[in-house]
């Protein structure tokens, strides 16, 4: 299955361009979670703040589905 993942921020670096300004198309096998592809991409755990799919927030056990729409932002501060 495909999802497309965006990862905001800092997290960008851990995008499969390298970038995270644009959704990157990734291939899971089914029943895969969001722990499992921000696994498969090598971002640490502790540097993710949220996780929303599909415009509803997620955890990483979150089952996904062909088509899924992930995004990732790490802990932002500033005022």
């Amino acid at each position: 299955m495909k999802v497309d993942i965006q990862l905001f921020a800092s997290l960008g670096r851990y995008a499969p361009s390298g970038k995270g300004d644009a959704s990157h198309a990734v291939t899971l096998e089914q029943g895969a979670t969001v722990g499992a592809l921000l696994d498969r991409l090598g971002v640490p755990a502790g540097v993710v703040k949220l996780v929303f799919v599909n415009g509803v927030h997620a955890t990483g056990e979150t089952v996904l589905h062909d088509g899924d729409r992930v995004g990732v932002f790490p802990p932002v501060a500033g005022g």
